[in-house]
């Protein structure tokens, strides 16, 4: 009973994010299900040691995400090591992502669906799609979904959210920082700058601390703008350490010394419910879909131990 009240649940919601993207096939994870397998749900995020944005983003979505799918186990796990070191040094302990499926294998589990709260396609990706791969003997079945940008439709979504979200908090133009990488996905943020001014928000602009835009091609497209007053916003999940004190440090003291006046909204995208709701629509995907190459890949080694 439990199982069928989910699969209504997932597939009330479907309309809203199931759109048949390329490159995936129908596949239900809750129809492979037997008698006496277990399913859960696992959250993985790069993780803060800041416990007020750790409250607002990653503990709002991991309950959230628990109301979507009710009747499954949900788990976490952080990615960065060096966050849970300073997190175990005060007592906190969070599992990395091998960890906690060692633990539910340990548990009994048979079926898993992860969810990242990463933005982008990046390395923190590769690495757990690798991750997941070498458990894919493991589990009967496993499945990962998408960072939040992933395809044309998650970033238009993306957008507007976020402009949603600033009615009446930005002042002036706005910039958006973001972490930014030497990954080839850095190409993600040009794609959103590009978004943003295709809905009409020739106001937005996007900049990354170690990346590209720079904070010279921001300043190039404020002064374009004739722009004398600024917003800045963290485009990262959580309002942590580069946001507390790259953005609303340097960031704002860089500008105020161009003349600007600046506005700092501390908020992390995984404060956003929309946000929140488009993470749990990639969840809901997967949990219904799975990658044509996963699938090829499966049957290739169905019958090895070989799979990555």
């Amino acid at each position: 009973m439990k199982t069928i009240i989910i699969l209504l649940s997932i597939f009330t919601s479907l309309s809203a994010f199931g759109h048949g993207d390329d490159g995936f096939k129908d596949s239900d994870i809750f129809k492979t299900l037997g008698p006496n397998d277990k399913i859960a749900i696992l959250m993985v995020h790069f993780g803060t040691t800041h416990d007020d944005t750790r409250a607002l983003t990653i503990d709002a979505i991991n309950r959230k995400m628990a109301k979507a799918f009710p009747g499954l186990e949900l788990r976490e796990a952080y990615t960065s090591r060096m966050i849970m070191r300073r997190l175990k040094e005060k007592g906190m302990v969070k599992l990395n992502p091998t960890e906690a499926m060692d633990k539910l294998i340990a548990d009994g589990y048979t079926h898993l669906i992860i969810q990242p709260s990463n933005i982008i396609e990046g390395i923190e990706m590769e690495a757990l799609r690798k991750e997941v791969a070498s458990y894919r003997n493991k589990f009967k079945d496993i499945r990962l979904g998408n960072a939040l940008l992933y395809s044309p439709e998650d970033y238009q979504a993306t957008v507007k959210a976020i402009a949603a979200s600033l009615k009446g908090k930005a002042k002036g133009d706005c910039v958006f920082v973001c972490h930014g990488t030497y990954h080839p996905a850095n190409s993600t943020y040009g794609m959103l700058d590009y978004v943003m001014k295709a809905q009409g928000h020739k106001n937005f602009h996007v900049g990354t601390i170690e990346g590209y835009p720079t904070m010279d091609d921001v300043l190039r497209e404020l002064k374009a703008n004739n722009a004398k007053e600024v917003t800045l916003v963290p485009f990262m999940f959580v309002a942590g350490d580069h946001a507390k004190n790259d953005i609303a440090g340097d960031w704002k003291d860089e500008l105020e010394k161009k003349g600007y006046t600046v506005n700092v909204i501390l908020e992390g995208l995984g404060q956003n419910p929309a946000i929140q709701d488009l993470f749990i629509g990639h969840a809901k995907f997967a949990a219904t879909h799975q990658r044509e190459d996963i699938i090829v890949k499966k049957k290739k080694y169905e019958n090895t131990d070989d799979i990555n």
